[in-house]
Parts: C-alpha cells; sequence; structure tokens
C-alpha cells in the first residue's frame, strides 16, 4: 500500500515537470503553442502507459487524472501554460485526456486484460500527436477533407497519417500480444484503425481525446474477449 502512495506522488511530480519543461520550451524557445501542446500530449500520455504494470486499483489512477485537470483547469484562468491553452481553436481536448487515460484504464482494470488499455492509450499518444501536426504544419498539397459538401476540421494529410500509423502500431501490437501473425491480427488491426481514424475524422473541439481510445477499446472488447 505505501509503495503504491509513492508512486503515486512520483508519477504526480513526474506530471508537474513535464508540464513546465513544456512551457519552458514555448517560452524560451518561442515555439507555436500547437506544437508545444501536441509534445505535452505526446509526452503525458505514453508516460501512462506504465500504469496498468504498477497500480492495482483503478483509485490511484482516479487521483491522478483528478490532479492533471485540476492544473489544467486552473491553470486556464491566469497566463499559466500557454503553451497548452493559448491556441486559437476552442478545444476540451486538454481537460478530456485525464478523463480518457482514467476511463481506459478503468475498462481495461474490470475486464482484468491490460491490452485493453496499452493499444488504445498507444493510439492516442502517437497517432493523434502526428495526424495534428503534419495536418496543420504542411500546407503544400494537403486540404480540409469535404464529405457530401460539409468540410470537416480534419485535413487529409493528417487523417492519412492518422490511419497509417495507427495500422502500423495495431499490427505491432496485436502480433506481440496474440504471438502469432495471421489473417485475423491484419483485419482486427486494419478494423481498428479505420475506426479510429473515422473517429478522428468526425471529432470536433477535442473530443478526439476521449473518444479515439474509447473507439479501439470498443473494437478489442467485441473481436477479443467477447
Amino acid at each position: 500500500m505505501i509503495n503504491q502512495f509513492f508512486l503515486t506522488a512520483i508519477i504526480l511530480v513526474a506530471i508537474v515537470l513535464v508540464l513546465a519543461f513544456t512551457e519552458l520550451m514555448y517560452r524560451r524557445l518561442e515555439l507555436p503553442s500547437e506544437i508545444t501542446r501536441k509534445f505535452a500530449h505526446f509526452t503525458a500520455t505514453l508516460a501512462t502507459l506504465i500504469l496498468p504494470y504498477i497500480f492495482n486499483s483503478h483509485w490511484y489512477i482516479l487521483v491522478l487524472a483528478l490532479f492533471f485537470f485540476l492544473i489544467l483547469f486552473f491553470s486556464k484562468q491566469g497566463t499559466q501554460l500557454n503553451s497548452i491553452h493559448k491556441i486559437d481553436r476552442k478545444s476540451v481536448g486538454g481537460y478530456l485526456l485525464p478523463v480518457a487515460i482514467y476511463c481506459t484504464f478503468l475498462i481495461s482494470y474490470l475486464l482484468k486484460n491490460k491490452f485493453l488499455y496499452i493499444l488504445p492509450i498507444l493510439i492516442l499518444g502517437i497517432c493523434d500527436p502526428m495526424a495534428g501536426i503534419l495536418g496543420m504544419n504542411l500546407k503544400r498539397n494537403n486540404r480540409q477533407i469535404c464529405i457530401f459538401g460539409h468540410t470537416l476540421q480534419k485535413t487529409l494529410l493528417g487523417s492519412v497519417s492518422f490511419f497509417i500509423t495507427c495500422f502500423l502500431i495495431s499490427v505491432i501490437a496485436l502480433y506481440i500480444y496474440l504471438g502469432v501473425f495471421h489473417m485475423k491480427t491484419f483485419w482486427l488491426a486494419l478494423l481498428v484503425a479505420v475506426v479510429t481514424t473515422l473517429t478522428e475524422m468526425f471529432s470536433k473541439k477535442g473530443w478526439d481525446n476521449l473518444l479515439i481510445p474509447l473507439s479501439a477499446q470498443l473494437i478489442l472488447i467485441l473481436i477479443l474477449i467477447l
């Protein structure tokens, strides 16, 4: 029990250090806030991959998520953490990130399957920032997606990069998890990539931070568990 509390305290400190380092990069290097925001997203999300292996209760994750949420909420009220908050678009993605981590962990914890947490968080931590950075910074031969006359907020290059990255990550992760590569591995990875790409494509105002891991988790549950 003491070790669990100690680990929780260490991770709380680590969260503060990540946010402080991100803010330092923003101020000293004068990087665009969209870049530093994606860096924080990438770093913080992937750092949580160890959680299923060091915590035996979801309550510790709830404490971490609440702490992370409160930091983001109160820093938004002032001039702190402009590296996260100073963006031109309206987004609740920052607030939803700790919510997504906790919800994904809780479901995998209840179903006693760590993989249900690992793959969705890998997709959220790697594919989403990559799609955002490429979509926003590579303007040449890139355009916003238009479906049935309705223009989405996502770009073609961003969605394609999300799909390819997600498919590759899913294939590798499923191969390690199942211990064999066969057609089920391929088609399941493809299904996860298609569903999460469409989820990311149609999500607005940062809701993809929550919906991407939950949609990936749903597919894994339906195919691997039920």
